[in-house]
């Protein structure tokens, strides 16, 4: 039964869009990236030092910026106000490594002007830790009582464990939601700085532009994936129910 209810059953064809959509959004952003980290950048414009031009001239002389390992491994850190740059990106003088450190720029821009999006993110990433965390493991737990439990009430307690997984979840894809507008707008501030400077070429910016949109099709595939995965959790709970 609990093969049917979640491993093998006809709702894991809901779930096959948005993966092939998260797929092809991660080649896409790799692609763009090999491609204009191939097109130089205007002479001495790196990613580490447009990143560090534009926090000073913002009056953000007072974050730090750190390399990190790891490829696109690049972020902004609210609570320590630092911004982290992989290797590539802080060193990189092309197209590709300017767009990802002003868009990283973007996001310290957002919490310097204390953007509300951004607020509701960082207040949400410690219940939406746990709740990713705990989501499928109590959802799994509910599933099983209430396929193997006889008594009303193992059923009930498993209907519950059930829901609060799901619950859980939907945590997770609140903040894949909340995410969508905080990552659209810090790539706007950064086109919009990089558009200012008047360094780039029409070309360059272009292609500053096309990785980040690749970069920002990620999300809106974690977003889909995370929909379609909820209302197949919600499917298969109702699915339980019937059969007791």
């Amino acid at each position: 039964m609990l093969f049917g209810l979640f491993f093998g059953d006809w709702t894991i064809l809901l779930v096959l869009p948005g993966m092939i959509f998260a797929i092809v959004a991660q080649i896409m952003v790799q692609s763009s990236y090999k491609k204009y980290s191939k097109v130089q950048a205007p002479a001495g414009m790196t990613g580490g030092a447009l990143a560090r031009r534009m926090l000073d001239c913002n009056g953000m002389s007072d974050v730090n910026i750190e390399i990190v390992k790891g490829e696109l491994s690049d972020h902004y850190d609210p609570k320590k106000r630092v911004l982290r740059l992989s290797d590539a990106v802080f060193h990189g003088n092309n197209v590709a490594a300017v767009g990802v450190a002003a868009h990283e720029v973007g996001h310290a821009l957002q919490d310097a002007k204390h953007y509300a999006p951004l607020r509701l993110r960082i207040a949400l990433v410690p219940i939406c830790n746990v709740g990713s965390r705990l989501a499928m493991p109590m959802f799994l737990v509910g599933l099983l009582l209430s396929a193997f439990v006889a008594s009303s009430n193992g059923s009930l307690i498993g209907t519950y464990f059930m829901l609060a997984g799901i619950g859980a979840y939907a945590l997770a894809v609140l903040f894949q939601l909340v995410t969508l507008p905080v990552e659209f707008n810090a790539s706007r501030r950064a086109l919009r700085v990089l558009t200012r400077s008047g360094t780039m070429s029409g070309a360059q910016l272009a292609g500053s532009r096309k990785v980040l949109s690749a970069a920002a099709m990620t999300y809106v595939a974690a977003l889909a994936t995370g929909l379609l995965s909820l209302l197949r959790l919600l499917l298969i709970a109702s699915s339980a129910s019937r059969r007791r």
